[in-house]
């Protein structure tokens, strides 16, 4: 007799429960139609370490705590150290802000305008003045009794046009717009008290999981603070920054040249035709503040300066913005000689380890730091240089060119470390100048809405990836948590440090990168683990409408992402004619300079 003739089968009544299956192995039934966050707070009781949870992963896909568990399903919690939760908390406090002030001060606008850098968004109030300290104490004063009362933030979907009607009531045009480009003919929206608004993905169930947060008053309006992913439990103290208001500053001043204020804003110039003229208009911004950046450092140079040191976040077109200040240098007389960072590191066998005892490439002690600083004054000091050449493929430094500096030249280093002071710390601080380069502002879906220059620039990656190095999206995502870890770690804390930021986002990029990006994202595997990451990025892209590259400028920081700039084989300085090895025994130019 066979095993399947041995099975006993039996007629079995409908199951009426759902069970929950948890990381730890355990397993949780409840009633069809129980909301997850019923299981969720049996498993994890108050006074779990893992509280609070915001949402979860429910089989593969993001899903909030009110929803009704219909099956068995696999459940992992998302709590605030979870990048997923951490924008949950954020989305579910700005909502709790443009409440509380809609109920005290009624047809108020607010902005959430951008993220700091100690945890928090600077908001802006457009349709008056400014809030006074009072008036924010009120408004704090309202958060609170609202979390107290741990009011339900309501999910569900309404017609389009109900939602377009709704927000032409009540003035948001810049909702409207945006809403143009829907392709659906629903919407969902969240409820809280009487506030009806959209925000572009999940919400925490009630008002009572917003715990932490404070409202700081500044100059151009005030800080939304939250806590940082790593350190949840407490508020970072908020220093203003007078070099990323600048940038923020002279952010607000472009939009209003250029009449695009949000996605809407753009996907009607694209749809009108406008698009060639919004392109035409940034990139002459983006050279106009090179060329003004050129002209700070021509004016040190003559002062003493000799050494322009350019860092920033992955995929912040770094390696574009250096060619293209050299060669506004050039224009003003300043001959750039471009020093590689990579070729300092130090033998393989020397090479720090991290936490796993893998070689942490990007730590500073990754590079021979003496060696570094000596040649670099020498350089300056017009004395001739062998310098080292790095052979990845042995893991050992090798003694490369030999070359000779002028008083003309100034040396240009891009690299990770170049905003910490201890990279150079035998140069004399006065002849140094640095600058930090990254997409520090995008434009925005609506005023209540942020597209994070954190994914701005994970779409660059992906999108550069694919065209220069191969990798498909997956590849570029299974990699991102440990480039973030390394910014974190090495760049975000010295920015401060430079002398002047760089803003390399364009108010158009998103519609030239979505028909690059959205290919590569559609090819992930869907029970990859990556692909929630996919959905949500999916998910931004699909609200603006996409445009042709056909009419981004060949020298444009958007070519380093997706191909065809006339600067990808460009090396500042370099004279092709006359130059020949030193390796040969016979003199040779580098970087246009003579050497022996």
């Amino acid at each position: 007799m066979t095993v399947v003739e041995k099975a006993q089968v039996t007629l079995s009544t409908p199951r009426l429960d759902a069970r929950v299956s948890f990381p730890d192995g355990s397993v949780y039934s409840a009633p069809v139609g129980t909301p997850l966050l019923a299981y969720v707070e049996a498993a994890y009781p108050p006074g779990h370490p893992d509280r609070p949870i915001l949402a979860a992963i429910v089989d593969g896909n993001l899903r909030e705590l009110t929803m009704p568990v219909e099956r068995d399903v696999q459940v992992k919690p998302v709590t605030y150290a979870d990048s997923d939760g951490n924008r949950i908390y954020r989305r579910s406090l700005s909502f709790l802000l443009t409440t509380a002030a809609a109920e005290l001060f009624p047809g108020v606008q607010i902005a959430i305008a951008h993220s700091i850098p100690s945890g928090g968004f600077h908001c802006e109030v457009l349709n008056r003045a400014n809030f006074t300290t009072d008036e924010l104490s009120a408004i704090r004063r309202r958060m609170w009794e609202i979390v107290e009362e741990d009011a339900p933030i309501v999910r569900k979907k309404i017609p389009l046009q109900e939602a377009v009607a709704l927000f032409q009531a009540r003035g948001d045009d810049d909702k409207v717009r945006l809403l143009a480009s829907r392709q659906k003919d629903y919407l969902t929206v969240y409820t809280l008290h009487d506030n009806v608004d959209y925000f572009f993905g999940y919400m925490t169930p009630s008002t009572g999981y917003l715990q932490l947060f404070d409202l700081l008053p500044t100059a151009e309006g005030f800080i939304l603070a939250h806590p940082r992913p790593e350190s949840p439990n407490q508020l970072k103290p908020y220093h203003e920054s007078y070099q990323l208001e600048a940038v923020f500053r002279r952010t607000r001043e472009w939009l209003q040249v250029m009449g695009i204020e949000d996605i809407g804003r753009l996907n009607q110039a694209i749809v009108e035709g406008r698009i060639r003229d919004e392109v035409l208009v940034a990139e002459a911004l983006h050279s106009r503040h090179i060329g003004e950046i050129a002209r700070m450092i021509a004016d040190q140079h003559a002062q003493g300066v000799r050494l322009v040191l350019i860092a920033g976040p992955s995929s912040a077109g770094k390696t574009t913005f250096s060619k293209r200040l050299a060669v506004q240098l050039m224009a003003y007389g300043i001959q750039p000689f471009t020093l590689a960072m990579d070729n300092y590191f130090v033998d393989r066998e020397l090479t720090p380890r991290d936490e796993s005892g893998a070689y942490d490439f990007e730590a500073l002690n990754a590079l021979n730091l003496e060696r570094f600083n000596n040649d670099l004054l020498a350089l300056m000091q017009c004395v001739e240089v062998q310098l080292p050449v790095f052979d990845f493929k042995l893991g050992k430094s090798l003694e490369g060119d030999v070359c000779k500096l002028t008083n003309d030249h100034i040396i240009i280093v891009e690299g990770i470390h170049g905003l910490n002071p201890d990279l150079v710390s035998h140069i004399p601080r006065e002849r140094i100048f640095r600058i930090y380069v990254s997409a520090l502002t995008a434009l925005n879906m609506d005023r209540h809405n942020r597209i994070p220059t954190t994914d701005i620039r994970l779409v660059r990656r992906i999108v550069r990836d694919a065209t220069h190095r191969g990798y498909n999206a997956q590849d570029t995502l299974d990699r991102w948590e440990s480039v973030r870890r390394g910014e974190k770690r090495n760049i975000f804390p010295y920015q401060e440090n430079a002398d002047v930021m760089f803003n390399s986002s364009l108010v158009y990029e998103l519609a030239v990168l979505r028909p690059f990006a959205e290919p590569l994202l559609l090819q992930v595997d869907r029970e990859s683990p990556r692909y929630v990451e996919v959905k949500r990025l999916l998910s931004f892209l699909s609200w603006v409408r996409p445009t042709s590259a056909e009419y981004v400028p060949g020298d444009s920081l958007l070519r380093e992402f997706v191909g065809n700039s006339i600067l990808e084989t460009y090396q500042p300085g370099a004279r092709p004619s006359g130059t020949y090895s030193s390796r040969n025994g016979n003199g040779f130019l580098l970087n246009g300079i003579n050497s022996k």
